[in-house]
C-alpha cells in the first residue's frame, strides 16, 4: 500500500530553517524535542539550513552538520555545537572538529569533508529555498504552507505549530489557513 494514498496522507513535514551560530537557535531546540516527544514519527521534523553573514562560522557548521548526518550522529552533532554557539564564534572550525571528536564522529574525516566542499550543494540548497519563501532569520518554522518567525520571539510558536501539526494530523490540509 502507498503511504500516500487519499485513505493515509503523508505525514506533516516542520522544516525548520537554522543556523548553527544562532543563539536563537539553541533556545529553539528545547521547542523541537518537545515536538519530537509529543508526536515521534507521525510529524517528520528537518533541519533546513539558513547561515546568515553576520555569522561567519555558520556556514562551515552547516557543512559540519551535514557530514555528522553521514556518519549517523546529525542530531547530536547539532544539539552540542548550538550549545556553544559563543563558543563557535570564538573557536570556528577548530571547534567544530572537537565536537565532532566528543560524540565519536570521525573528526578527520569531518574536516576532510569542509576542506573539499561535498555538502556545499545541500547548504546552498537550502539557504535558496529559504529565501524563495521568504526566510530571512533564523529560526523560521514552515508547516502546511505557513511560515513562522522565530527570529524575533520564541512565545506561542511551539503551541501554534502544534495547532496546525493537529489539523494536519486530523485531515485538514491547509493547516488551519483559513
Amino acid at each position: 500500500m502507498n503511504d500516500t494514498s487519499p485513505s493515509r496522507p503523508a505525514r506533516p513535514v516542520l522544516d525548520v530553517w537554522c543556523e548553527l551560530q544562532c543563539p536563537d537557535c539553541h533556545r529553539a531546540m528545547a521547542d523541537l524535542r518537545a515536538l519530537r516527544e509529543r508526536y515521534g514519527d507521525a510529524l517528520e521534523i528537518r533541519l533546513r539550513h539558513f547561515p546568515l553573514e553576520k555569522h561567519r562560522h555558520a556556514y562551515a557548521a552547516a557543512q559540519a552538520a551535514e557530514e555528522a548526518y553521514a556518519q549517523g550522529r546529525g542530531e547530536e552533532y547539532v544539539e552540542a555545537v548550538l550549545a556553544r554557539t559563543r563558543e563557535l564564534a570564538e573557536r570556528g572550525e577548530e571547534l567544530l572538529l572537537e565536537v565532532a571528536r566528543e560524540l565519536g564522529l570521525d573528526a578527520e574525516e569531518l574536516d576532510t569533508a569542509l576542506i573539499d566542499g561535498r555538502h556545499l550543494l545541500i547548504v546552498d540548497a537550502d539557504q535558496a529555498e529559504g529565501r524563495a519563501i521568504g526566510v530571512t532569520g533564523t529560526p523560521t518554522y514552515v508547516i502546511g504552507g505557513r511560515r513562522l518567525d522565530g527570529g524575533k520571539s520564541q512565545e506561542g510558536l511551539r503551541e501554534r505549530i502544534e495547532e496546525i501539526a493537529d489539523r494536519l494530523l486530523a485531515g485538514d490540509g491547509d493547516g488551519g489557513s483559513r
